[in-house]
C-alpha cells in the first residue's frame, strides 16, 4: 500500500509585525454589523451635507454649458439624496445624525486645489471633470457597501432607498464620462496650440533696426564682404 503524506494545515493567523500594536479601538466604537452599519450611515449624511456646499462652486467654474448642466443637475439630486438618507435612518428606526466625513473633506479640497491648478476653460473643465468622477467613485463604494449592509441586516426597505442612491451615482459617473470625450480634445488642442506658439529654445534673435542699418553701411564702405577665393591678390602678366 502506498503511504500518504498528510501535510498540516497552518492555522489562517496574521503576523504581527514586531514593535506595531493595533488600532486602539474609541470607547463608542462599533461592536457588531449593525453599530458599523450606522455610524457608515452618519458619515455619508455628512457627505452629502458638504457636497451640497462644494458644487456651486464647481457650477460657477466650468465653461462647458454641458458640465455646467450636469453639475446644476447633480446638486439637484444630491439635495434630495440628503433627504433620501434620513429616509433611511427612518426605516431602521433611528434619528438622523450626520458626523464628519474626512473623505468627503478631503476630495472637496482636492477639487479646489484642482480648479486653482488649471486655467479657466476646457483644462480647467477637464480638472473638474476628473475632481467629481473622484467623489462619484467614493460615493459608489460607500453606497455600494451600505446597500451590502442593510441586506445582511435585513434591513429590506434601507437597502431598496440606498440602491436607488447608489443607482443616481452610477448615472452621474456616466454622464460625467460622456462629457469628458468632448472636453479632454479641446483641452489637448488648446494645449498644443500654446506650445505652437511659444519660441522654441535657441531660436534666432530677430534683426533690430539699428543692425540692419549697420550691416547696410558696411556693405556700402566695403568692410565686411568677403573676396571670392582665388581672386586676391593676383597680379597679371604681360
Amino acid at each position: 500500500m502506498e503511504k500518504t503524506t498528510k501535510l498540516k494545515s497552518k492555522p489562517n493567523t496574521v503576523k504581527k509585525v514586531a514593535g506595531k500594536k493595533p488600532v486602539k479601538a474609541k470607547s463608542d466604537a462599533a461592536k457588531d454589523l449593525r453599530d458599523l452599519f450606522e455610524d457608515e450611515l452618519k458619515d455619508m449624511y455628512g457627505a452629502e451635507k458638504a457636497l451640497v456646499k462644494a458644487l456651486p462652486k464647481m457650477i460657477q467654474n466650468a465653461s462647458s454649458k454641458d458640465l455646467v448642466k450636469a453639475i446644476t443637475d447633480h446638486l439637484k439630486v444630491t439635495e434630495q439624496q440628503v433627504k433620501s438618507v434620513e429616509a433611511v435612518f427612518q426605516a431602521i428606526g433611528k434619528k438622523a445624525q450626520a458626523k464628519k466625513c474626512l473623505a468627503m473633506e478631503g476630495l472637496i479640497k482636492e477639487g479646489e486645489e484642482i480648479m486653482k491648478s488649471a486655467q479657466e476653460g476646457d483644462v480647467r473643465d477637464a480638472g473638474i471633470i476628473s475632481a467629481s468622477q473622484k467623489v462619484e467613485h467614493y460615493e459608489i463604494a460607500s453606497y455600494g457597501t451600505l446597500c451590502s449592509f442593510a441586506k445582511s441586516l435585513g434591513e429590506t426597505e434601507a437597502a431598496k432607498i440606498l440602491q436607488t442612491i447608489l443607482n443616481q451615482e452610477y448615472d452621474a459617473d456616466k454622464k460625467l464620462t460622456e462629457i469628458s470625450t468632448k472636453i479632454n480634445p479641446q483641452a489637448k488642442q488648446n494645449g498644443s496650440t500654446s506650445n505652437k506658439t511659444a519660441k522654441p529654445s535657441g531660436s534666432p534673435v530677430k534683426k533690430t533696426a539699428t543692425s540692419s542699418k549697420s550691416s547696410t553701411s558696411a556693405k556700402k564702405s566695403g568692410s565686411g564682404t568677403s573676396k571670392k577665393p582665388g581672386a586676391s591678390n593676383r597680379k597679371t602678366t604681360k
